[in-house]
């Protein structure tokens, strides 16, 4: 498929009659569009010397919706035809019930373009992409007679969309989507460690497949998997923890960044709700959702409702000063959209979700921070965790860490899990570094069952007094 050719066109429809029956899906309506989506999808898996799995697919459909009030309807289907959207347009219209609301305007335009429309899968080939998962392997073996098994994956996807609402108003988007993953496993005797590094970006293969780059990913999963081997049971009990810079952000984007999506503050059912202009987090700490940055793999040109993204102060100097939002949340709570409307698919309704949420850096050198630490743990690498949105209460699981015993870093850390609370815990930072990090381009952020790419970042932090669950 041609990058610049209409899904409508591409699907044989007449726009005008599939205007019309989007009108009589949304009549009465107070927001709504015909979303449509095309994607294509690879992913290569090499595991233990070989080639275990290739897959390849191609998805379309489309969704129809009609926002009425506090209700939605909404209706899908993978047969984008004139005959399946007339059903679509019957079913979203039994929500209205007496309903008669006045249709929002359409969403602002924008000529900006984070990513390319190259299509990833196109280039390199499949014998290319099978050798450099080769080639991985066995430099990852090559690293130390310790490496035991090695698994490397390639993924991309390429997906079209196109927004088309009853006024006429029509809106696309082209987003590529590259991901590179090494994970080792490393023994001595009977004890195995593992170690892993991901990257990836909205972007072709080209630069993710250099061999400086993939060397990097390896050395750092060998590198982890080593330093895992020597580690030592995780105290347990209250202390001071610094974490990392860049990816140990997923604990920021879970105990905090959920909070702050409008549907769980509109419904009362997150622990920031009604706070707005009230101090949630010690002075210093400021909290962005920046969905505008080049080539990220959770930024985006359009949201899913054709609304520019946008760069949002979420708490700025420890005041919580805003909210992510859709277009329906923010009509129901008298707030602008912020372009934070997401769906995983076609199958999906759109929701608040974060693009990239960070925080930004401070003025702290990071080795001052570590030095101020008499009794504590240094976090760098974070793996699962769970989060009670409407309590804020979080578990996290470290996978690298350190102690840090007057000032200075000591053995390395297994078993280490933080817990707390994100409204309570952001009172707690008392060091922020000037040295903040993104993500290297691997989040996928889960909510009510659906999937989407995200970003982190922080820089290092000093938070004081959390409980820290180890197995020491």
């Amino acid at each position: 498929m041609n990058s610049t050719t209409s899904l409508l066109d591409r699907a044989g429809l007449n726009r005008i009659r599939v205007g019309n029956l989007i009108e009589r899906g949304l009549e009465g309506a107070d927001d709504g569009e015909l979303f449509l989506e095309y994607k294509q999808s690879e992913m290569l898996l090499f595991d233990n010397g070989r080639l275990k799995q290739a897959t390849y697919d191609t998805n379309q459909g489309f969704g129809l919706r009609a926002v009425k009030d506090e209700a939605v309807g909404y209706a899908h289907a993978s047969d984008v035809s004139e005959a399946a959207i007339a059903r679509a347009a019957d079913a979203v219209r039994a929500v209205k019930g007496g309903h008669s609301g006045h249709f929002a305007e359409a969403p602002a335009r924008t000529n900006r373009k984070l990513y390319a429309d190259d299509n990833p899968l196109e280039a390199p080939g499949f014998d290319a992409k099978v050798k450099l998962l080769e080639t991985i392997d066995a430099y990852a073996r090559s690293k130390d007679e310790r490496v035991r098994q090695v698994t490397a994956s390639i993924a991309a996807s390429w997906q079209v969309v196109e927004i088309v609402r009853p006024d006429g108003e029509t809106y696309r988007d082209v987003r590529p989507l590259v991901r590179v993953n090494v994970s080792v496993v490393a023994g001595s005797g009977e004890r195995q460690e593992t170690g892993s590094y991901g990257y990836g970006g909205r972007e072709g293969y080209q630069r993710f497949i250099e061999a400086g780059t993939w060397h990097h990913a390896v050395d750092e999963a060998v590198r982890q998997a080593l330093i895992n081997l020597e580690s030592i049971p995780a105290p347990a009990g209250e202390m001071d923890v610094v974490l990392g810079p860049g990816w140990p952000g997923v604990m920021l984007h879970e105990a905090v960044g959920h909070g702050l999506e409008g549907d769980f503050n509109r419904k009362q059912t997150s622990a920031f709700a009604g706070l707005l202009g009230q101090q949630v987090a010690a002075k210093g700490v400021t909290v962005v959702d920046d969905g505008t940055m080049q080539s990220r793999r959770g930024s985006l040109s359009i949201d899913d409702e054709g609304t520019p993204t946008g760069r949002t102060v979420l708490i700025e100097d420890g005041i919580l000063v805003g909210y992510m939002q859709d277009r329906q949340n923010a009509r129901l709570m008298n707030m602008r959209p912020t372009g934070n409307g997401r769906r995983e698919s076609h199958a999906h309704v759109p929701m608040p979700r974060m693009t990239n949420t960070y925080m930004l850096a401070g003025g702290r050198d990071p080795q001052e921070i570590l030095a101020s630490v008499k009794n504590g743990i240094y976090a760098v690498n974070f793996g699962g965790g769970q989060v009670d949105i409407t309590s804020g209460k979080y578990v996290f699981q470290v996978t690298e860490a350190y102690k840090i015993e007057n000032g200075k870093l000591g053995a390395p850390l297994k078993g280490a899990m933080l817990i707390g609370n994100g409204p309570t815990d952001l009172h707690r930072v008392s060091m922020v570094g000037n040295d903040l990090q993104l993500d290297t381009g691997i989040g996928t952020c889960g909510k009510n069952g659906q999937g989407v790419p995200v970003g982190v970042g922080q820089p290092t932090l000093r938070m004081d007094r959390i409980t820290v669950g180890g197995t020491g």
